[in-house]
């Protein structure tokens, strides 16, 4: 029998570092859309409604406060010496940071099985999604983020703390934007992979829980033993931590180099994670 030819070849165009980032911007108006959607979903049929983003961080300031702080007297200090940094701003510049890279994580890494009913029906770049999942946790930090100032200037014209105005505060809007690459990177990694091994959406959470306590917020780096702090310090999320309480307290760590690579494990979670969603959103819906 003759070998058959063929004069058409069909092929996809989408090709491996076809990032649609171009087209994304297109599509600008739906993220604020998807913003708008998401914040005002997460406070729906709530009685005190987006006053959860204060309450929130509130209580868990206070519980950290009482248990860590009074309780267990875990120490604060991130370098030595003898500072007179308030518990409340301590534990508070640490968890606003925290929740909001593990909301959006945690969200982002759900991106395909959230909204695989949308994907299937209508399309949209597929990066949209956790864009607007990133964007619409900022509206909740800008709200804890006006909250911890408040107390901040509260200590600062009081007086009788360590807490001063520095230039490190010039650092807070490069901490923010490392914290979402970081988190979205990390997600959209996750929500690759979850969409042909589902049992990893069960860890999320779990490793989140261990990925908390190997961070400093519940203590002050000064915990960790010197023998173990340079491995402790290669977690990109503590010198993210760091940076942020320096910048809040006047007075803290800051390591250039520890820093440095912190941004190099976020560029390449981001980057590995843009890739991966990229080639998983072609055939995501034959195996959801």
């Amino acid at each position: 029998m003759a070998e058959k030819t063929f004069k058409t070849e069909i092929t996809s165009k989408h090709k491996l570092f076809d990032l649609h980032i171009r087209e994304t911007f297109e599509y600008k108006d739906l993220i604020f859309l998807f913003v708008k959607r998401d914040f005002k979903s997460r406070y729906k049929q709530t009685v005190l409604g987006p006053l959860w983003a204060i309450i929130q961080p509130l209580l868990t300031t206070i519980v950290f406060t009482v248990i860590f702080g009074n309780l267990a007297k875990l120490t604060t200090a991130d370098v030595a010496g003898k500072y007179n940094i308030p518990n409340f701003v301590f534990y508070m510049s640490g968890n606003i940071c925290w929740q909001y890279f593990a909301g959006t994580l945690s969200a982002t890494s759900s991106t395909f099985l959230a909204n695989k009913g949308t994907m299937g029906k209508v399309y949209y770049p597929r990066l949209v999604t956790p864009i607007s999942t990133a964007f619409s946790g900022l509206i909740s930090f800008g709200i804890q983020l006006v909250m911890l100032f408040g107390f901040w200037t509260y200590f600062l014209i009081k007086g009788g703390t360590s807490i001063r105005v520095s230039p490190m505060l010039l650092m807070i809007p490069l901490v923010i934007i490392q914290l979402i690459v970081l988190s979205v990177g990390c997600g959209i990694i996750i929500s690759s992979v979850t969409t042909k091994y589902r049992d990893l959406s069960m860890l999320v959470g779990f490793g989140l829980s261990l990925w908390h306590y190997a961070t400093p917020i519940a203590y002050g780096l000064r915990l960790i033993p010197q023998k173990y702090a340079s491995i402790y310090l290669l977690n990109p999320v503590t010198s993210i931590i760091t940076t942020f309480r320096y910048a809040v307290l006047g007075v803290g760590y800051f390591n250039i180099g520890y820093y440095l690579i912190s941004w190099a494990f976020s560029i390449t979670f981001f980057f590995i994670g843009i890739v991966l969603f990229s080639r998983i959103e072609r055939v995501f819906m034959d195996t959801i």
